[in-house]
């Protein structure tokens, strides 16, 4: 079943591990979804180092890459975004996503910065997960939230 247009954009904060952005890249080429990336990535951005990750059909991916946090706020504006973090208190499932939504995702290592958790704490989200479990792999957790916000908005 083929999706309709819309203009969901993923964010990832300073990603460090290529084959986690390649499987973001790919979610990001079969929903139509913008990846864009922040500075410092793990990783170089040419075309040998995302071969290796398997990332041969980036030419199907619309990539933007920002220097920094500042720099991706100018362009954002006041388009909504949500900040997915271990941290936050409502579950992915329980917000209303729109089509416009900006889907932030932080590094493997660290998750997103605690200064822009702090600043739009009512728009973090959280993926819900039994006690003492470690985490989801990035790319596992963007695939759960871009969809959930896919099946809400009925693309």
């Amino acid at each position: 079943m083929p999706l309709a247009a819309h203009h969901l954009k993923v964010v990832l904060v300073e990603p460090e591990i290529p084959q986690n952005t390649g499987n973001i890249a790919r979610l990001c080429a079969v929903t139509g979804t913008q990846l864009h990336l922040v500075r410092p990535l793990g990783f170089f951005l040419n075309e040998r180092n995302f071969k290796r990750a398997g990332m041969d059909y980036l030419k199907d991916v619309p990539i933007v890459v920002h220097d920094d946090l500042a720099a991706l706020w100018k362009v954002i504006g006041d388009e909504p975004v949500w900040l997915t973090s271990a941290f936050a208190t409502q579950a992915y499932w329980d917000v209303q996503y729109g089509a416009g939504d900006w889907l932030f995702f932080g590094k493997e290592s660290a998750g997103l910065p605690k200064a822009l958790l702090e600043q739009h704490a009512d728009r973090g989200v959280t993926i819900p997960m039994v006690d003492g479990a470690r985490g989801l792999n990035l790319a596992t957790a963007a695939g759960i939230v871009v969809y959930e916000a896919l099946r809400q908005i009925r693309v």
